[in-house]
């Protein structure tokens, strides 16, 4: 499918290196590459119009999965159709997935990686520069001097960072709220919805089935739920996964499961990879393939079935000023999170001086992210006490 809205028309093979250099060099988690993907293909290579990345980040926003893997998917979609997304989708997740693996084989043979603890005490101050520049920049480009879009934005920001969590009934709120202030329905109008999820039905794991048959299914079918059900950004899931994977099924323990979410934080790529750790963890790297294929299918289905819809609707003045106030609300809840993760990460004079050095580097001597990211974690194993 070629869009017609953006003003440069790569090929399909440019569109895919860049998305394959995002997945291998891309820090920050979704947050940062959502802002990567708005400066590098919307505002330097203009291979994607500002309207279609508002879309996609909105569509993106009200879906369940990962936000970055699910936007980096429907660009690809509206580039190339079902064949632009699985690429697109296969490029962006295969590097990181891959360096995990490595990780977690490492893991299983050597045991814990101790080491990591100092390195992700560095890199995820680096991290929330990289953050904080990403989500300015998002700000800036989506709300400009729209005074009821920063009022919707600063109540999500607030909201999210109060209560820990994306709540997506706040994200339709907002979205009604701007439809119906800039273009007020009729009263003989049909009340139509370009943001409409596609339903999932529940599912069921378990059954009596042979102990590595029974935990490959059980597997796939948690990490397909997840997938499926979590919403907000890659980080939503930790809490699931952690519900499911130590508490419920006691795959691993409380001690691996946070090595898993390190691991997971200081590779680049989608923050959800970390399924593939975990799955390597308890069935080898059949279950690491397994988890990773659940997570991302039910996104890669609702691209696939729900995006042509969606994008034939968001023509309308109505449901355009709807995905206004839903960009507005992500971008908060963007915020919001950043703020979040910052007060975790940024704990003493350390961490705050690699993070405002990490900004600096990255915002005004235009550092290459993957060398300022190699720094700190190199500077947090040296500075990091224990």
């Amino acid at each position: 499918m070629a869009t017609d809205r953006g003003e440069a028309q790569p090929k399909l093979r440019d569109f895919l290196v860049y998305f394959l250099r995002l997945g291998a060099l891309g820090f920050g988690g979704p947050i940062a590459l959502a802002g990567h993907m708005q400066k590098d293909l919307v505002e330097e290579k203009k291979w994607v119009s500002s309207q279609d990345y508002v879309e996609g980040l909105a569509f993106s926003q009200l879906s369940p999965g990962p936000l970055a893997a699910q936007l980096a998917m429907y660009l690809g979609w509206v580039r190339g159709g079902t064949l632009g997304a699985t690429l697109t989708g296969a490029a962006f997740v295969l590097p990181s997935f891959l360096m995990v693996v490595a990780l977690a084989a490492l893991y299983v043979h050597f045991g814990r990686l101790p080491w990591i603890q100092g390195v992700f005490y560095g890199v995820g101050a680096a991290v929330i520069a990289i953050i904080v520049r990403s989500a300015y920049k998002l700000i800036r480009s989506t709300l400009k001097n729209d005074l009821l879009l920063w009022v919707l934005f600063a109540a999500l920001a607030v909201t999210t960072a109060w209560k820990e969590a994306e709540m997506v009934w706040l994200f339709l709120l907002c979205g009604v709220i701007s439809m119906v202030a800039k273009a007020p329905p009729r009263m003989n109008a049909a009340n139509g919805s370009g943001a409409s999820l596609v339903g999932t039905g529940k599912l069921l794991a378990g059954g009596m089935l042979p102990a590595s048959a029974a935990t490959a299914g059980a597997l796939f079918l948690f990490f397909l739920k997840a997938g499926a059900f979590v919403f907000g950004s890659g980080l939503a899931i930790v809490p699931f996964l952690y519900g499911g994977v130590v508490s419920q099924y006691h795959w691993l323990t409380e001690r691996q499961f946070l090595d898993a979410v390190a691991v997971a934080m200081i590779t680049p790529g989608p923050i959800v990879i970390t399924a593939g750790f975990v799955g390597y963890l308890v069935a080898g790297p059949a279950g690491a393939v397994l988890a990773a294929a659940a997570v991302f299918a039910p996104p890669y289905a609702i691209v696939i079935l729900g995006a042509p819809y969606y994008r034939r609707f968001a023509k309308n003045e109505r449901v355009k000023a709807f995905v206004q106030g839903v960009t507005a609300a992500a971008v908060g809840a963007i915020a919001g999170a950043a703020f979040i993760l910052g007060r975790r990460s940024l704990v003493d004079v350390p961490t705050i001086s690699i993070a405002v050095v990490t900004f600096g580097l990255i915002s005004f001597k235009k550092v290459p992210e993957p060398l300022v990211i190699f720094a700190a974690g190199v500077a947090g194993l040296l500075l990091f006490k224990g």
